[in-house]
């Protein structure tokens, strides 16, 4: 998957309030809904002077300036350290043919639209906040909420998309009290069958590099890396 591609398919299945362009910037309103919908990305040459242009354009919207790197940003990201932005929360993509995952267990997951009440108290209580729930109702296209049960409880929830030919899983939460009990594996085999059901040939998800128990259950799924990015962001 390219880094474009990558960028496409995030856009579309976890989009931002609004995004512009300003010279060679694409800026996004984030409206609270977290980092990857409020960060400035580079699309076009690199001259260090627009920097102040994107780092006052965040400001102007009450966003503390915050860049996100992909491959092929290694200008970006230099001169960005050069004025003392540091690294935060490294991101790995991972995806797998749809066709490889199997079928969810019977009556373990539920995926539906709009999302039912129990979904949204699932994600409150593991720390989704309100804007980024309605990130997910911004989304076009096809998607759903997976809901999971476990020990015959309600034990996990997850939001997926599509874009072209690719489903994205975003926001996978698992209550706390019912880990360990397959839930995230459930959730994932049927956002993999539900997105065959629209079309889609690929499923794909973006996880935090040091997150090792997500990326061991992703890797056991058969899915691979396909793309890294990070943010910039000042200390102060």
């Amino acid at each position: 998957m390219t880094p474009a591609v990558l960028s496409a398919v995030m856009e579309a299945t976890w989009p931002p309030l609004r995004s512009w362009r300003a010279g060679p910037w694409t800026l996004r309103d984030g409206a609270d809904g977290g980092k990857r919908v409020s960060a400035a990305t580079l699309d076009g040459a690199w001259p260090d002077q627009d920097l102040s242009l994107a780092q006052q354009a965040m400001r102007d919207m009450g966003q503390k300036p915050l860049f996100l790197i992909r491959d092929g940003d290694q200008p970006l990201d230099a001169a960005l350290s050069a004025h003392d932005y540091a690294i935060i929360d490294p991101v790995v993509a991972y995806a797998a043919p749809v066709s490889a995952f199997e079928p969810p267990a019977p009556m373990t997951t539920f995926p539906h639209w709009p999302p039912l009440s129990i979904t949204q108290t699932i994600w409150a209580d593991c720390g989704t906040a309100p804007a980024r729930m309605a990130v997910m109702q911004r989304a076009k296209g096809p998607k759903a909420v997976i809901l999971s049960r476990a020990a015959d409880h309600p034990s996990g929830v997850a939001f997926v998309a599509c874009h072209k030919n690719i489903a994205m899983l975003h926001a996978l939460e698992v209550m706390p009290a019912l880990r360990r009990q397959g839930s995230a594996r459930q959730i994932l085999c049927a956002a993999a069958h539900w997105a065959a059901a629209q079309g889609v040939d690929t499923l794909s998800l973006v996880v935090t590099q040091a997150n090792d128990p997500a990326r061991a259950l992703y890797a056991s799924l058969g899915m691979q890396v396909v793309g890294k990015y990070h943010y910039r962001q000042r200390k102060d």
